[in-house]
């Protein structure tokens, strides 16, 4: 995810906050609207194609293709894997932040 992405992302954050309680969203002029759906739906297919760019050098290295090293098949392995991982933590915190919400009383 880039920064800019973050950026959006807390700018609508930023405004919901504002509308919830009661004040006038700000917008900033420059930014573009985003969706968090959007942002989401861009980032899971990002760890896709990183594990499938990992499995596919994978493959290629078990077939016995000279064009890839080990060493390239690792480090593909190792960023799929911590991508997998970073969106498995955020899905989690998505998840415990509904939870929290959903058990708010009002």
């Amino acid at each position: 995810m880039s920064v800019q992405g973050i950026d959006q992302m807390l700018a609508e954050l930023r405004a919901s906050q504002a509308q919830a309680a009661g004040k006038p969203a700000v917008q900033s002029a420059g930014a573009p609207q985003v969706e968090f759906g959007d942002v989401l739906k861009a980032t899971l297919d990002q760890v896709n194609a990183a594990q499938a760019a990992s499995q596919d050098l994978q493959k290629r290295f078990e077939l016995g293709d000279e064009g890839v090293n080990l060493q390239d098949v690792m480090v593909s392995l190792q960023k799929a894997s911590l991508s997998f991982q970073t969106m498995v933590q955020a899905r989690n915190k998505l998840v415990s932040a509904y939870q929290e919400i959903m058990n708010t009383q009002v």
